[in-house]
């Protein structure tokens, strides 16, 4: 799709996950794979409380992968960068909260995977 200056608009692609009774993203470039999970995968509480938590994002950081308990993955859709927003520094969100983007009229908190792993001072199972 072109804008008014004739170039091409961006897009990102986005994997929707459930932790809780919410919907999350992240960037899918940062997704290695889906795994099952195991008892020593990062939990993120304050997202909210595990139902299953049977499913991992499998993810690279500096240490080795990093493993996301979550409880379903709902897929991967393209995004236009225009949609997406950056968190301001302001909020005194998590570090790993890095944005926002609209999702079927519901606004979706972005996750950084390696970063998540970072504020839990763990990286998961290596």
């Amino acid at each position: 799709m072109n804008d008014e200056h004739g170039l091409e608009e961006q897009d990102v692609d986005i994997l929707f996950f459930e932790i809780g009774g919410g919907v999350f993203g992240t960037d899918a470039s940062q997704v290695l794979r889906i795994d099952r999970s195991l008892p020593e995968d990062i939990t993120l509480p304050e997202l909210g409380r595990l139902h299953r938590g049977n499913r991992a994002l499998v993810f690279d950081t500096p240490e080795g992968e990093g493993h996301l308990k979550v409880d379903a993955v709902r897929g991967v859709r393209s995004i236009p960068v225009t949609q997406l927003r950056r968190m301001p520094p302001t909020t005194g969100a998590a570090p790993y909260a890095v944005g926002v983007c609209l999702d079927e009229a519901h606004t979706v908190l972005l996750i950084d995977l390696v970063e998540t792993a970072r504020t839990q001072g763990t990286q998961g199972r290596h």
